[in-house]
């Protein structure tokens, strides 16, 4: 019989990873370590989701306890709105501003972090972060903007597609004729010309990701976060054993602290 592979599958969710992230790879770690030295675990990051809400970082001052919500800065109205995470880049005025910030809401450790991080879009920069701060320690990414990966992946009809919109890349939603959106909210949208696209410029949406991912991620079993097990197909508990995540508290704010367990 193969190996078990363990998954788990997350947004960039922030410069510092939400405590949710790090609750499911101490999941996905204790699992490991019951069924055996040999468990694969494998981050499926789907840094393809467009949303500038998901990179939201809260952190809180450590000397007075107030919350504060830092996100990246974006360098124009359809970046920020519309291009994947994969796409929206890292501002270099951004990234010294925010470090300035950072020593009253993180250890000097993750400011030191912050400041050595070099990336030139958010999902990299997301990614660095993470493994600086050891939380990606023997864990295997695996990306959805990957065009590798987009090839092997099963076709799904309901998806995204990567396509060019006012000097930017965008994710427009592709509807069941063909025809190619940008959603603005509610019921208005963004009409885009007809044009051919390949499996390189695909990403799924919420109702298909579970089957695209296995198809290039046959996991066993998936650590899933409390939203994720309301929606999933209940045919995903017969491909794979769901497990929760661990419980944690203040799960939204960020966790800035370097991961001390990375080797359990």
């Amino acid at each position: 019989m193969a190996s078990p592979l363990i998954c788990l599958g997350q947004q960039p969710c922030g410069f510092f990873p939400r405590r949710f992230l790090c609750a499911k790879i101490t999941a996905a770690r204790r699992l490991r370590g019951q069924l055996g030295g040999g468990a694969e675990i494998v981050l499926f990051f789907h840094d393809s989701d467009h949303d500038p809400r998901e990179t939201t970082t809260i952190l809180a001052d450590q000397r007075t306890g107030r919350e504060a919500r830092l996100n990246f800065a974006f360098a124009n109205a359809t970046q920020k709105k519309f291009s994947p995470l994969h796409a929206k880049r890292v501002l270099p005025e951004w990234h010294a501003n925010t470090a300035r910030q950072l020593p009253q809401f993180a250890p000097s450790a993750a400011v030191e972090a912050f400041r050595e991080t070099r990336a030139g879009n958010v999902a990299d920069f997301c990614l660095e972060m993470y493994r600086r701060l050891g939380w990606l320690e023997g864990v295997r990414v695996v990306r959805s903007s990957d065009p590798e990966v987009r090839r092997r992946a099963a076709r799904v009809e309901d998806c995204f597609v990567d396509v060019p919109h006012e000097g930017e890349l965008v994710r427009a939603r592709r509807r069941p004729d063909g025809s190619l959106a940008l959603h603005k909210g509610g019921a208005e949208w963004i009409e885009l010309p007809p044009q051919e696209t390949r499996p390189e410029q695909v990403s799924p949406t919420r109702d298909t990701r579970w089957a695209w991912m296995r198809s290039v991620i046959p996991c066993t079993h998936y650590v899933a976060g409390r939203g994720e097990i309301q929606y999933l197909d209940p045919a995903a508990a017969r491909e794979a054993e769901i497990v929760p995540r661990d419980e944690v508290a203040d799960a939204d704010r960020a966790e800035p602290c370097p991961c001390d367990h990375a080797t359990a």
